[in-house]
Order: structure tokens, then C-alpha cells, then sequence
């Protein structure tokens, strides 16, 4: 840790006649001459010359002095975790995940305050990481700031990573994939129950995996055709959904209605209670899991010859069967969803 530097002095050599301004700094002494007598006749006239010097050091004193009060980023981290760190079981493990492996092991021994928009930026640049990755970090990195501010380690003050620019953070490395309809017809063909009705349900409401696993069957208005979307599940914990969006009512069309009715006769979990896909491994105390149904739609896909695809290939799909029939996703109204049944598009409103 750096010593403090000390306010300098001013002093004349009478051999030389010159003043000369001193100070101490890491235990050294340091000098600089400042004029001589003659342009300077009176020590006023010299400490008026080394002012400058002076209120360098000064500010220099003050960044040190700042540096050796703001805690270091790993006594941070650990506060963060305490008090401010997300609740949603997703966003916390990706939050973790980013400070374990990256953050901490680069910063940890650093104030706070030396996590400035340059070096940062420098070293996000350098990861082997994709531009969404290096913003999640930027992303935490923030919050770190802003959890110190608020609690007054450092002064209120504008975020350095506002400044923080990320290369490409638009641009995706991946074109998301959706399925045509024919793609999505021979698909569906490989898939049981409840893998079936899981997908119809994904694709028919554009929902994550982590909402449609987390229905129960009080979750269906059968009287007015309506199903309500208020909780997700994330490695089998239940968890609220991702944003406040997620959470509302949504019209069900009547082929889909009749779809969940089906399913619903042939499931030994249907009381009101019970998980809308249950699994019978776990005698209906949770949902099938998300990496099982991940296997089943591998496989499904393999069969069907469509190549690989993922259960959040269901959601992009429905976007871009939205923008198929000229729908734009952001002209739909909150309760306005597609249903898609035997390669019909019907598009159900409040």
C-alpha cells in the first residue's frame, strides 16, 4: 500500500539562490526548482509559484487516500451477496457464475475504484467471450457500483461503466432457430405425451421451457378459456418468471382448450393441485424436468431429420410465425397469442 505524500516545503539555497520545492513521497524525498531569487524575492512569491505543485500532490493525496478507504472488490462481492444480489434463482447462478469465474479472480484484490471505464473495457475486450457475455459482466461489474455508492463507500458519482463500450453487443453469434411448419409437423410426429402437449403449449404461447413446466392445472380458466402465467421453475425450485411481461392472462384457443382437456382425462395427476406435465418419477411432487425434455426433443428432432434444436426453439419459432402472417411481435396486445394446431394459424385476442 502506498504511503500518503505529505505537503511539501520550500526552501532557499543561498550557494545557488534558487528556490527549490520538496516533498516526500513513498519515503523519498523529492525535489524541483521553482525560479530563482531574483524573479522570486520573497518566500511568499516562491509558495505563490509552487502552488501548482501543490495542489497536485494534494489531489494525488486525495485518489490515494480514496483508494485506501473504497473495500476491495471481493469484500464487496460478499456484501452484494448478502443484501443486493437478485433473487431469481436464474439471474442469481448467472451472477455468481460471472463473478466466480471472471470478476473475483481478476479484481478481487482491487479497490473498487480501480475499476475505472478503460482498463475494464481493455480487459472485457480480451475475454474469449461472445459481446452478450462480456455485457452480462459490464452488467455486474454496475451493480457492484452502484451497491458502493449506496452504501457510501465511495461518493455518489456517475457509473464508470456507463462509459464502458462492448464491440458487436447487438450482433448475435448464433441465428436463433425456428422451425417452418412442415419442420415443426414432422416434429411433432416423434413426440409423446406429455411431449406433445408441452410443445404445443410452448409454440402455441411462446413460452419459456421454465413457464410451460411450471403449470398446474388451477392454472386454467376452462370456464372462460384463459390460462394464467405466474411462476416458472428453475432446476426443479420454483421461481417467479424472468419479467414482469411473463406474468399474465392469456386467451386459449378452443383446439388447444380441447387439446389440455385430453391430456388432462389421460394424466393420473389432475386435481387442481397437481403440476399440468407432473412427472411420474418423482410421483407427481414436480414437473418432468427441463434436461429430460431437452433429450426427448433431441431425440424427437434426430428422428424427424430437422437437425438439432433446443426447447427455446419452440418461443422463436412462434416469433417468426407471428411475423409470417404479418403480426409483428410488438403490435400484439399482452393477451393476444398465436395457436397453431395441424399447421392452421389462429390468432386469439383479448
Amino acid at each position: 500500500m502506498r504511503a500518503r505524500i505529505r505537503t511539501g516545503s520550500v526552501v532557499l539555497d543561498k550557494r545557488t539562490k534558487r528556490w527549490t520545492f520538496f516533498w516526500w513521497e513513498d519515503g523519498k524525498r523529492h525535489s524541483k526548482a521553482i525560479g530563482t531569487l531574483k524573479d522570486l524575492p520573497t518566500k511568499a512569491d516562491a509558495w505563490r509559484a509552487a502552488r501548482p505543485l501543490c495542489d497536485a500532490l494534494e489531489t494525488e493525496t486525495k485518489i490515494i487516500f480514496r483508494n485506501e478507504q473504497a473495500p476491495t472488490v471481493k469484500t464487496l462481492v460478499e456484501q452484494y451477496r448478502a443484501e443486493r444480489m437478485p433473487q431469481r434463482k436464474g439471474t442469481k447462478l448467472a451472477y455468481s457464475a460471472w463473478l466466480k469465474n471472471h470478476i473475483v479472480p481478476r479484481w478481487g484484490g482491487c479497490p473498487i475504484t480501480e475499476l475505472q471505464a478503460r482498463p475494464v473495457e481493455l480487459w472485457l475486450g480480451a475475454l474469449p467471450l461472445s459481446p452478450k457475455s462480456r455485457v452480462h459482466i459490464r452488467g455486474v461489474i454496475t451493480n457492484l457500483w452502484n451497491y458502493a455508492m449506496w452504501r457510501g463507500d465511495v461518493p455518489t458519482q456517475r457509473n464508470p461503466m456507463e462509459l464502458v463500450t462492448i464491440k458487436g453487443a447487438t450482433k448475435r453469434t448464433r441465428k436463433p432457430r425456428s422451425l417452418t411448419v412442415e419442420e415443426f409437423q414432422k416434429f411433432v410426429a416423434h413426440l409423446t405425451e406429455p411431449f406433445h402437449t408441452i410443445t404445443l403449449v410452448c409454440v402455441c404461447f411462446g413460452l419459456r421451457i421454465s413457464e410451460c413446466l411450471a403449470l398446474k392445472w388451477s392454472d386454467v380458466d376452462w370456464l372462460n378459456g384463459r390460462l394464467r402465467i405466474e411462476r416458472g421453475i428453475y432446476r426443479q425450485e420454483v421461481d417467479s418468471v424472468k419479467t414482469v411481461y411473463s406474468e399474465q392472462r392469456m386467451t386459449i384457443d378452443t383446439e388447444l382448450l380441447e387439446v389440455l382437456k385430453t391430456w388432462r382425462k389421460a394424466t393420473e395427476f389432475r386435481a387442481d393441485w397437481d403440476w399440468m406435465f407432473a412427472s411420474p418419477f418423482q410421483l407427481g411432487r414436480l414437473p418432468w424436468s427441463y434436461p429430460w425434455v431437452w433429450r426427448v426433443f433431441q431425440d424427437a428432432a434426430s428422428k424427424a431429420g430437422i437437425g438439432k434444436l433446443g426447447t427455446h426453439t419452440m418461443r422463436h419459432s412462434y416469433r417468426a410465425w407471428l411475423d409470417a402472417v404479418g403480426t409483428p411481435i410488438a403490435d400484439v396486445p399482452p393477451l393476444a397469442k398465436p395457436c397453431s394446431l395441424s399447421g392452421k394459424f389462429l390468432l386469439v385476442r383479448r
